[in-house]
């Protein structure tokens, strides 16, 4: 088995784990008293907490297997695979425009990525305060983001507001895991010297932890995770090319091509938020033995009349 068929298997578990972690991440919320960012008495959380983990993981084996420009458009199959597994496990219908959303999401994002080019070996400067500058500013567009979402009124524009963040958030993450592990594996930095990027990497994922599961809270499925799909690496892509030398291919015609494949990724979630705004906060399917039986009469009257 060659190493571009191993990361391509890779890449689709990933994408099933995470996919699974959505749907029982919208469950957990749906199904759930109030609000809450980490349901910690809620082992429906806990299971998205560890196929979180297990897709992050087999995201990063795959890619010491393949390349990023295969690997990263690969994870947008992510909101491919949540829909039909959410009518499948969770019995709610993905519909004609659900369908259609998905899909211009995961072809624009897919095309943006496809379109980055390769970097010109540049870094995030460690010594200097490239790195803590860029986290401070991350943390702070994120906060931001968060209390401005306590701010809207409606729950599907609140959630993408908050799936927003959390993709922000997992997409420096990302940034700063690329610049740690090439100062362990090329630079050969010592373990204390990178304690402050694993710090600012475990606070990022915590924080697009935690705002993912708020997302979901009356915003349904599809919205909140396709913003998250295309959010995480378009933030990652542009700090690619703000400051590693990253650029479209293709020059000015790439560029182009990047631009239209925005406004697609970006149709694609205005199409999946109104989906979610004209369904029910209550649409997942009850459980058969907490629905009313037919037949059921109030109290005190005769079952025999009428």
């Amino acid at each position: 088995m060659s190493a571009l068929t191993v990361a391509v298997l890779l890449c689709l578990v990933s994408a099933v784990c995470y996919a699974g972690a959505a749907i029982a991440q919208e469950r957990v919320a749906a199904t759930g008293p109030g609000g809450g960012y980490a349901p910690l008495r809620r082992a429906g959380w806990w299971g998205a907490v560890a196929l979180t983990c297990l897709g992050a993981g087999l995201h990063v084996v795959a890619l010491a297997y393949g390349p990023l420009s295969l690997v990263q458009p690969l994870g947008a199959l992510t909101i491919v695979f949540a829909l039909p597994m959410a009518a499948l496990f969770a019995r709610r219908p993905v519909g004609a425009a659900g369908r259609r959303g998905a899909l211009l999401a995961t072809v624009g994002l897919a095309g943006l990525l496809s379109l980055t080019g390769t970097p010109h070996g540049d870094t995030l400067d460690r010594a200097g305060a490239e790195r803590p500058l860029l986290a401070v500013v991350a943390l702070a567009a994120v906060a931001l983001a968060a209390l401005g979402a306590r701010r809207l009124r409606h729950p599907g524009a609140r959630g993408v507001v908050l799936a927003a963040a959390a993709g922000t958030a997992f997409g420096m993450a990302s940034v700063f895991t690329k610049a740690v592990a090439e100062d362990w594996t090329t630079r050969g930095v010592g373990v204390p010297a990178l304690l402050p990027g694993l710090a600012a990497i475990a606070v990022l994922a915590l924080a697009g932890m935690l705002l993912s599961q708020a997302s979901y809270r009356g915003a349904g499925l599809a919205a909140p995770l396709a913003t998250l799909t295309v959010v995480n690496p378009v933030v990652a892509a542009a700090i690619g090319v703000a400051e590693l030398g990253e650029v479209f291919r293709y020059g000015a015609t790439g560029a182009l091509l990047a631009a239209v494949a925005g406004v697609l990724a970006a149709t694609g979630v205005v199409t999946l938020t109104l989906q979610d705004a004209k369904r029910p906060a209550d649409s997942f399917t009850l459980p058969r033995a907490r629905r009313p039986e037919r037949g059921l009469v109030p109290a005190g009257a005769d079952p025999d009349q009428g």
